[in-house]
């Protein structure tokens, strides 16, 4: 698989990015990464390396929460599974008895 070369912008600067991942998708992190520090700058003035460190942990927390939430789902649907399968068997004995 090759390296695709793109240009982001973020915050007003282009970014010569590398990646194996699709265009759009690097597209779309820089969108993401842009909006968040769009948002924290008209929130406060800092300067762009503070804003840049403020941004990446509020990045992080969002990506640890979603994290967090996708493994709780995923205990959630294992706990359904187990509640199916025996309201399952149930069923089959009340069919067959």
């Amino acid at each position: 698989m090759e390296k695709i070369r793109t240009t982001v912008r973020i915050a007003g600067k282009d970014y010569a990015m590398t990646s194996y991942d699709s265009e759009a998708h690097v597209q779309r992190v820089a969108h993401y990464v842009d909006r968040k520090m769009t948002e924290l700058g008209l929130a406060m003035r800092l300067p762009s390396a503070q804003l840049a460190v403020l941004t990446a942990l509020n990045v992080t927390d969002d990506m640890i929460k979603a994290h967090d939430e996708n493994n709780r789902l995923r205990r959630e649907i294992g706990e359904l599974r187990e509640e199916n399968a025996a309201l399952r068997e149930k069923l089959e004995k009340l069919s067959n008895g």
